[in-house]
């Protein structure tokens, strides 16, 4: 009787201490969740440089470390950088003048008469509609500027959260065995179970980082490119704001391409808005219909539905780092009751 008191004493002085120390890491939580991701999506090159220079752990993590940053992090944080401050130049050529949000929607107005017609017989107000939409373009454009001036203000926090990662994602490069096996001595599942959850943990965040990224690049490249082709402004800031949406599965992009390709058509600008839509619908749109289910759901193993349903949950609920942690968790939750239903029912049938 005494031992299980002290036993179950125990466990809830673990599960509180853990729990603390959960909370004391709450506010590192994006620096060490992309540090396992950059652990795990790196470790074939870090297994490359292992077999190149032999056992040699110190140098083998920092040489991934340093391939990581020169091919994905500094080149993310100069378009991320590029598509603020092109945002901050917008809003302010919208101050000068040097751009009129109700100047488009009178062109669109004056071009195609019966929009105007149509929609005052649905009781709907032009003038009012044209405050909000130049409303709209305001507001859109003081996100920019203060995004700027938050990234200003924060540039210590983020410089922390960013040493944070680094520093984090080479000890986990340089130990990852060892903290891979001490987790499986932790954790009360058998070796099986252990092996199967912790690869499929490691497989859907690296499909899913590696897919939804080259797509997010690849479709906003593209679409910046069309908007360039056509003229069009800000098309660094619109192809960063498609490869962004392209996160979202099924509409992603087309959030912005649509209703550019209504507006060129809505002024007139016809040959420009059928290149567009069909730019869009067979090139962007291919990409996301051909590549995601390739890179992102044939590895992950869950269903296009389930793809889109959890990418939008993760990004409702974690922000940017949900279009992973979302379809990790529905990984792991069919993870789960794949064994429930393999290992607990068949037993249950074999005793009945």
């Amino acid at each position: 009787m005494q031992a299980r008191l002290e036993q179950r004493s125990f466990l809830f002085l673990l599960l509180i201490v853990t729990a603390l120390f959960l909370y004391l890491m709450q506010p590192f939580f994006g620096a060490i969740f992309w540090a396992c991701a950059i652990a795990i999506i790196f470790f074939p090159a870090q297994r490359y440089f292992t077999r190149l220079w032999g056992e040699r752990p110190n140098l083998t993590a920092l040489a991934t470390l340093a391939f990581c940053l020169t091919i994905v992090i500094l080149p993310t944080l100069f378009v991320a950088a590029s598509f603020v401050f092109e945002g901050v130049n917008l809003y302010q050529q919208i101050q000068a003048g040097e751009i009129d949000p109700r100047a488009f929607i009178d062109r669109i107005g004056e071009t195609v008469p019966f929009v105007g017609t149509a929609l005052e017989s649905f009781g709907v107000n032009i003038e009012s509609l044209r405050e909000r939409a130049v409303n709209a373009v305001m507001q859109g454009g003081q996100f920019f500027a203060q995004s700027a001036l938050n990234i200003g203000q924060n540039t210590a926090r983020f410089f922390i959260h960013f040493g944070v990662m680094l520093y984090l994602a080479f000890f986990l490069l340089r130990d990852g065995s060892y903290l891979r096996n001490l987790i499986g001595q932790a954790v009360p599942l058998s070796r099986e179970r252990e092996q199967l959850l912790l690869g499929k943990f490691a497989e859907v965040t690296r499909a899913t980082i590696k897919g939804n990224v080259v797509i997010a690049a690849i479709q906003g490249l593209l679409g910046g490119f069309i908007f360039w082709a056509l003229a069009l402004p800000a098309a660094v800031l619109w192809g960063v704001v498609m490869g962004v949406l392209s996160l979202i599965p099924a509409v992603g992009a087309g959030l912005i391409w649509v209703p550019a390709a209504i507006y060129l058509f809505a002024i007139g600008n016809w040959i420009q808005s059928v290149v567009l839509v069909l730019f869009g619908t067979v090139v962007i749109g291919l990409i996301d219909n051909l590549l995601r289910p390739v890179l992102v759901g044939r590895d992950t193993k869950l269903p296009d539905y389930m793809v889109l349903l959890s990418t939008l949950g993760g990004l409702i609920l974690f922000g940017i780092n949900g279009f992973v942690i979302g379809p990790l968790i529905a990984a792991l939750f069919t993870a789960f009751w794949g064994i429930f239903i393999r290992d607990f029912k068949h037993t249950d049938n074999q005793e009945a």
